[in-house]
């Protein structure tokens, strides 16, 4: 990513009204995180301070400004353990404030999403994640181009109104 690109926290701090991100794969890259969950660990949700962090606090601080975060994650199903991880955690996130839902891929033939993860700043910015084959980020491309985060916003939208919100999807 070029250093002169805006961080995720200056991303959220010059939102206004919205954030969304849909995610697209199965499997990212492993994370230590990822590896204790693996191992048999699991975080003592009671303990906050065992777990919160800069990014949920970012997170939190958007959305108290008002800012709604949204996130949708499109899953093949049986999940893989990635994905069951993924679940896990999210409580970290609906903690912070964000709304997060899950849809399986079976539900999404007739949709046209597109191949990369993203987000979306209030309808104007694009931030375009690019991996590579085992889930690193190789880079983020960033857009202002109205029709593609038009119709990035568009792919999101219709994802999320058909995905099952985390508090009634189980894995």
């Amino acid at each position: 990513m070029p250093s002169n690109a805006p961080t995720f926290a200056d991303l959220l701090g010059d939102c206004d009204h919205s954030a969304v991100h849909l995610e697209l794969r199965d499997a990212y890259a492993p994370t230590e995180r990822f590896e204790a969950w693996r191992r048999g660990e699991r975080i003592d949700w009671d303990n906050r301070q065992s777990w919160w962090d800069d990014y949920l606090q970012t997170i939190a601080d958007t959305v108290g400004r008002g800012v709604a975060i949204r996130r949708a994650r499109v899953v093949s199903e049986p999940v893989s353990e990635y994905i069951r991880w993924e679940h896990y955690v999210t409580h970290e996130l609906i903690e912070a404030g964000e709304q997060v839902r899950w849809l399986p891929r079976r539900r999404t033939t007739d949709l046209a999403l597109p191949g990369n993860d993203f987000w979306v700043f209030d309808g104007r910015l694009a931030r375009v994640h690019h991996f590579d084959g085992d889930g690193a980020v190789v880079d983020d491309e960033f857009t202002e181009d109205p029709g593609l985060v038009k119709h990035l916003s568009a792919a999101f939208e219709v994802a999320w109104e058909r995905a099952v919100p985390h508090d009634q999807y189980t894995v």
